[in-house]
């Protein structure tokens, strides 16, 4: 995802939330609705929250440092975490409260006309911003699944906006219903109702959101796609022959650090594998342009060391072979040199 199309998309999904919690908050004083109230604090959250994911943004543009050599890309993963949790505690349980509140000791709506026309407004604004978070994901998803994309992107940007996007709409058909079904039966309890359903459904996109950028937190290698075009430009067919070994991790959503052990011939002079190299990491940020921090280690392939196999229960070619689609194959020793116990290589005297 480029990080234009995730400012597009934050930039309207906050001015939507500013006028619509300007909105809310004046038919809840006007009706005394508690789905109003609950959805004017969903509003501020929302309008926070996208605060947050801009500021992030800006954090992780930051140059790198001596105490932070890799760079400050995963800042907008840490504030991406921060909306979740704002969204759990600001939407979700103030929701719930008010709800248990409402139920508790319902009360008559009045001016009626002031929280669904104001709902109709906010379901046409929540709608304008959905629509430009799907056009925006739409240029990225490819072939994937929304469940899919939400789950494989590097970039929490738009996951989070169509998340809460999505809840907002459906948040908003919730308090309708329960504002119509209020003045429709004259009991204020399905008004109560309608907040506590609001309540729940943000608790559960906050769960799913931190369970997301959690996992983007603690470190996600390259995709699949990816992975197969890194191990594809590393090898030459003359001077490297093979990827023994490889690890990919994202730095941050659009900088990628490639670590890998590659068998070079035994023949070669130093200076030719120096050049080999170099021209093998070209080839990789040619092939995958965010693959920018590359770490090759050359080395010499063992069939016979292949063939024995590094990972208990796996197969001659699974040392990091091509067929590895995840980069994590086991690390081949070379010759003479065998794996210890836990299947690392002990090193020599040659340096290797």
């Amino acid at each position: 995802m480029s990080a234009s199309g995730g400012t597009k998309a934050i930039v309207a999904a906050l001015s939507a939330n500013l006028a619509i919690a300007v909105a809310k908050f004046v038919a809840f004083l006007f009706s005394g609705s508690s789905s109003m109230l609950a959805e004017s604090v969903h509003s501020v959250a929302d309008s926070g929250n996208q605060g947050l994911l801009l500021l992030g943004g800006k954090r992780a543009k930051r140059q790198a440092t001596p105490e932070h050599p890799f760079g400050y890309g995963r800042e907008r993963y840490i504030y991406a975490f921060l909306v979740s949790i704002v969204l759990f505690s600001v939407g979700g349980m103030f929701a719930v409260y008010e709800g248990y509140e409402k139920i508790k000791d319902p009360h008559e709506i009045k001016a009626w006309y002031w929280p669904v026309g104001v709902l109709v407004f906010a379901i046409i604004a929540e709608g304008y911003s959905f629509r430009t978070a799907v056009a925006e994901s739409n240029r990225t998803r490819g072939s994937l699944s929304w469940t899919e994309f939400v789950r494989r992107a590097k970039a929490p940007e738009l996951p989070v906006v169509l998340l809460e996007d999505f809840g907002a709409l459906v948040g908003l058909v919730l308090a309708l219903g329960g504002v119509g079904l209020a003045l429709g039966t004259g009991n204020g309890v399905w008004d109560g109702i309608g907040t506590l359903c609001i309540g729940v459904l943000l608790i559960v996109i906050a769960i799913v959101l931190a369970a997301e950028t959690k996992s983007l937190l603690l470190g996600e290698s390259a995709g699949v796609e990816d992975v197969q075009k890194i191990k594809a430009a590393v090898v030459d067919g003359e001077t490297v022959t093979r990827v023994i070994h490889m690890r990919t991790l994202h730095l941050g959503p659009e900088e990628l650090l490639v670590a890998a052990k590659i068998a070079v011939r035994h023949d070669e002079s130093a200076s030719e594998i120096a050049e080999a190299i170099n021209a093998a990491e070209s080839r990789i940020r040619a092939a995958v342009p965010i693959a920018r921090v590359i770490y090759l280690e050359p080395d010499i392939y063992n069939e016979q060391a292949a063939a024995a196999g590094t990972d208990p229960g796996k197969g001659p070619d699974s040392a990091g072979s091509a067929s590895d689609p995840s980069g994590a194959g086991g690390e081949v020793p070379p010759e003479g040199r065998p794996a210890a116990s836990d299947g690392s290589v002990p090193p020599d005297d040659s340096g290797h």
